[in-house]
């Protein structure tokens, strides 16, 4: 774009990080705007992390905090592994947005309203007594009134077939404008994108060019606003990369799974937050051989991916907390069939329906246990958005390779969250052999429950010649699978599920101890991991401290050499967004005192969180 009259005057400053907030409506675009925020910030070559957080209603009341959505994006000139804890820049457009996010930036912060947003309607409302842009209760922060609205409708005006409200929804695209020049972000991305998106529908695609365009010649030529910045690339290694949510990343995790395992895909899944959006994901990739339905429930769902699993697919179901109490049953089932199934759960914030759009990892105890008699399963956690790929192709290995239904942890923040994804090669993915029986394997018979070492049993196609064999929930006689009421064989085939369970692969605990004398570990699991070793980079930079992190991937088994880590250290902090559900398990497991620090606010653990538990140890 052409510079303005005044940009002479502007003063360019270089910084190496910054956290932007964008608040409004729920029908204001705040999700798309910084959607389109991360996708020019991605092409700049920045390391970035997200946090969208929006309502669960549909549509709270227009202007109230209830209805407030937001999204942040932290973007960086180095490594990052958080979206960030307190945003340096909020984007407020109305009064609610404001009320709900000012506790949350750093004081000297930059703040810029939307000030036509802040009518005395609107101000009331929101449930200010009074109008904040007029009285001192913005003093500590450098506060931008920006008349967002009007300029928008001034700006697109001469647009036939816009009417000025039809432009005023455009003001989100004037404040992406506005933002991508303070921060140099290009603006070729975004103006694309507008093309794509509305290019059925000219006015539309000329309103909201005009409101980007005019949000960024403001920035660029208006006094108001003396300086700019620019944040560097963060360095990477040579590659391929993409901006991914944990969603998306999750499900190319999958379709890679299927392709190396030779597996047709197949996903049942009920509609819930949020868990919908991976099936809205896959369904989008049927050249790939995958098959999605949604289910009429929860149950069904689950019935569905296990009937796929006995027929030789790769059956996969995806819920939250409520639909994994009603998958139980069935994962049971799997448990008793010793067939293969991938059971993602997307934690969120519970119990019950809780709060559905806000995160929390308080399913852990309900993925080791939540089931009835003696069921153990696999249990696998991913730890960032990306990981998810990879998390997602583990839990098929393990699936397939030992015959068991597996439960994949993630959670609403990794769900929702994206960061910049090298994408691997196709070679140095791991190989997936089902393994299929195709002839009798016990003196011209065939035995269901006849084991290799294992102890996985036979994975038989139905309809394979001679192959045929008795399947169902009741218990089993060892290698023939006859039903069996006998107590001897009940114990017995208890005692070998759990081994079967016990003797799957699972690589080391791994330790980041640099200096090698720390007396404090601070062990997390889930997506806890960015945060805790964000702390942790920090805390030995500035402050000197010597302290030592390791992250649980694999929650059951656990790492074969978790105990003698544990005991490794004087002290080890355990940061969960529960109410210390890993910590119950290795106080209960090794008889080792961990120490717990808890969060179940919603929100996820932020660096800071981790940095004052540390320093309160340590210092």
């Amino acid at each position: 774009m052409a510079s303005g009259p005044f940009m002479d005057e502007k003063t360019l400053e270089k910084i190496d990080r910054v956290v932007v907030r964008f608040a409004g409506d729920s029908g204001d675009g705040m999700q798309l705007t910084g959607s389109r925020f991360t996708d020019a910030t991605a092409v700049v070559g920045n390391d970035l992390a997200t946090l969208p957080d929006f309502p669960a209603e549909i549509r709270a009341p227009a202007g109230t905090p209830h209805g407030v959505s937001a999204f942040q994006i932290h973007f960086a000139s180095r490594d990052i592994l958080t979206p960030g804890d307190h945003p340096n820049v909020l984007v407020a457009m109305n009064p609610a947005a404001l009320i709900t996010q000012l506790k949350a930036v750093e004081k000297g912060g930059v703040v810029i309203v939307n000030e036509d947003g802040f009518s005395d309607h609107n101000v009331r409302k929101a449930g200010y007594e009074s109008n904040p842009l007029e009285d001192d209760s913005l003093d500590d922060f450098q506060v931008f009134r920006v008349p967002m609205t009007s300029m928008t409708v001034r700006a697109t005006e001469d647009i036939e077939g816009i009417t000025s409200r039809d432009a005023a929804r455009c003001k989100n695209l004037f404040a992406l404008g506005l933002v991508s020049w303070m921060y140099g972000r290009p603006t070729e991305p975004s103006i694309r994108w507008i093309e794509k998106k509305f290019e059925e529908s000219p006015p539309l695609r000329d309103a909201n060019l005009a409101a980007f365009r005019a949000g960024y010649n403001f920035g660029e030529t208006a006094e108001l606003l003396a300086v700019h910045y620019e944040v560097d690339p963060a360095p990477a290694p040579p590659g391929t990369y993409r901006n991914v949510n944990g969603t998306q990343a999750l499900a190319l995790g999958l379709i890679a799974a299927s392709v190396q395992s030779g597996l047709g895909l197949f996903l049942a899944s009920y509609p819930i937050t949020p868990a919908s959006e991976l099936l809205h994901a896959l369904s989008r990739h049927r050249r790939f051989g995958v098959h999605t339905v949604q289910a009429e429930d929860e149950i069904a769902a689950a019935n569905m991916a296990l009937g796929a699993a006995f027929s030789g697919r790769l059956g996969v179901t995806a819920t939250s907390g409520p639909g994994m109490d009603l998958k139980a049953e069935t994962i049971g089932l799997a448990v008793a069939m010793e067939l293969p199934l991938v059971v993602v759960d997307i934690q969120r914030a519970g119990p019950s329906t809780g709060m559905p759009t806000k995160t929390e990892a308080a399913d852990l105890l309900m993925a080791l246990y939540g089931r009835h008699g003696e069921s153990p399963l696999p249990v696998v956690a991913a730890c960032t958005p990306s990981n998810c790929f990879d998390s997602a192709i583990e839990a098929v290995r393990i699936a397939v390779t030992h015959r068991t239904p597996v439960i994949l942890l993630s959670d609403t923040f990794l769900a929702n969250s994206s960061e910049p994804w090298r994408l691997p090669e196709a070679a140095n993915l791991p190989d997936i052999d089902p393994g299929f029986a195709t002839e009798p394997n016990h003196d011209g018979d065939f035995m269901p429950y006849l084991r290799d070492e294992k102890l996985a049993r036979p994975w038989a196609i139905p309809g394979t010649p001679g192959l045929r064999h008795r399947i169902g929930g009741l218990e089993k006689e060892d290698v023939t699978g006859n039903i069996s009421y006998q107590p001897e064989n009940h114990d017995h085939m208890t005692r070998l599920r759990a081994e079967r369970i016990a003797r799957v692969e699972v690589p080391e605990l791994e330790v980041d101890d640099p200096d090698g004398g720390a007396s404090l570990l601070v062990l997390g699991w889930g997506s806890s991991y960015g945060a805790i070793e964000g702390a942790a980079r920090r805390l030995r930079r500035e402050d000197g401290l010597e302290l030592a992190t390791a992250h649980v991937r694999h929650l059951n088994p656990l790492p074969p050499n978790i105990e003698d880590v544990l005991r490794s250290y004087e002290r080890v902090l355990v940061p969960e967004m529960n109410l210390g559900q890993l910590s119950k398990v290795l106080r209960a497991e090794f008889l080792i005192d961990v120490e717990s620090y808890t969060k179940v606010d919603g929100l996820p653990i932020f660096t800071r969180d981790v940095m004052e538990q540390v320093q309160e140890r340590l210092l």
